[in-house]
């Protein structure tokens, strides 16, 4: 607890009532509710509802919360009343109490506001920021070292593998472009799905039909937050009632963080397992060492940062559950579950930053290709008989690789024992071709 209590009654009623969790709202959401209310007092005051001297205590106080000097002043529970009452009036006290003069919190501090329409407004814009100051420029982070790592791979041939088994070669670096597109278009989704998290419901009051607000009100300060934040996408909602009554703007953004979390498993999975071994394993691909990899097993070596990844991805996962479910509890004219998702879903943000940039800096960007075990894989696939196709038709190469595959002899030996012409095969059977398929 603070050592000098800046709130008031409503908070103290809301720490009694919701002792669950010890976990308290994000501190993010806080600072925006700040945000929001410094400008709403400025645009009262411009619309001459509000002495402007008052506007300017209110909004320095705001100012000074936003910016973390007070963070010790929000002690509820996450878990508390569904439309965030509770921690909007927290919000609304210690605003009041920092600006003296008799402010009032409620008649004063939150001026043309609801908890209905402001709460829901700050996590909207909590997560826009999360996602455009920390997990967009991870993920590009994340993207360029994946994009660097398949140039660099470009030439090294391997197997490739589908359902687990062997398939025709590829290169490692074809392999990294994927994972590097896969990072690429998440970034694509998430952006798509900011631009509905950006349409917030503030105006909207109790049921969104703006009463007690001026209707210029919501326009105005929309208008100062874009300016001082530099968040492009805040806008008016497409329907005030459609903004209010639900959060699907968040859970299609945590959609899209879920898709995240799907790709990262494959990439992380994939990584660890061509570095598995270095002699048991695949061993196509020698990952950084960070630590001891056992406590009893010397030299051993483990992917760590992968298995953060895959633990993190899972999180998430989860989160979108629970976000889905707070998303679907919505009734009449408003959602009632959105502290539950604030928390899930910045936390979703903040996980998939941190684990990105790891990713990439722990990772990634150590990377190395086991040589001898990409060409034993390469020239081990009896897949590529694959290429021979055209000239001796499914049937017959089949029949080439089951007998290969039986006997455990070079593919080529029995390719030449079963009729095969040597110099087609040797022309064929050109890894470094067979791994560019129909590119030029």
């Amino acid at each position: 607890m603070a050592a000098k209590k800046l709130w008031g009654a409503e908070t103290t009623k809301a720490v009694e009532n919701f002792p669950i969790s010890g976990e308290t709202v994000p501190v993010s959401v806080v600072h925006w509710l700040a945000r929001i209310k410094g400008a709403a007092a400025e645009v009262n005051a411009e619309l001459g509802l509000m002495p402007k001297a008052a506007a300017r205590r209110i909004d320095r106080a705001a100012r000074a919360i936003a910016d973390g000097g007070h963070d010790d002043q929000f002690p509820i529970d996450v878990f508390q009343t569904g439309s965030g009452t509770s921690s909007n009036m927290n919000v609304n006290e210690v605003i009041a109490a920092l600006a003296g003069a008799k402010t009032h919190a409620n008649d004063d501090v939150n001026m043309g506001q609801s908890s209905n329409d402001v709460f829901p407004s700050a996590v909207h814009l909590a997560a826009l920021e999360a996602a455009h100051r920390d997990l967009l420029p991870a993920l590009k982070e994340l993207e360029r070292a994946l994009a660097r790592k398949a140039k660099s791979f470009s030439r090294i041939v391997k197997a490739g593998r589908t359902h687990l088994m062997d398939a025709v070669p590829v290169t490692l670096g074809q392999e990294f472009s994927g994972y590097a597109a896969q990072v690429r278009l998440a970034q694509e989704r998430i952006a798509a799905a900011l631009v509905h998290v950006g349409q917030i419901p503030l105006g909207g009051t109790a049921t969104g039909t703006g009463l007690n607000t001026d209707p210029r009100f919501a326009a105005k300060v929309r208008t100062r937050l874009r300016r001082e934040s530099g968040l492009k996408e805040i806008a008016p909602p497409a329907d005030p009632f459609e903004a209010q009554a639900n959060r699907d703007a968040l859970v299609e953004l945590s959609g899209a963080l879920k898709v995240l979390a799907v790709s990262l498993t494959k990439i992380a999975n994939d990584i660890a397992l061509m570095g598995s071994g270095p002699r048991a394993g695949i061993g196509e691909l020698y990952l950084p060492e960070l630590q001891k990899g056992s406590s009893i097993m010397p030299g051993k070596v483990n992917p760590v940062i992968p298995e953060v990844v895959l633990q993190v991805c899972a999180q998430v996962i989860g989160n979108d559950a629970a976000i889905t479910v707070g998303g679907m509890q919505g009734q009449f004219e408003l959602n009632v579950r959105i502290p539950l998702i604030a928390r899930n879903l910045l936390q979703s943000e903040r996980l998939l930053a941190a684990a990105c940039r790891a990713f990439a800096e722990k990772c990634v960007d150590g990377i190395r290709a086991n040589r001898q075990g990409t060409d034993a894989s390469a020239g081990a696939t009896l897949a590529v008989a694959t290429a021979l196709n055209s000239a001796i038709g499914y049937d017959r190469g089949a029949a080439i690789v089951a007998a290969a595959t039986e006997s455990g002899r070079p593919l080529r030996d029995v390719a030449l024992e079963m009729g095969v012409d040597a110099d087609l095969y040797d022309r064929t059977i050109d890894l470094a071709r067979i791994a560019r398929g129909n590119a030029a």
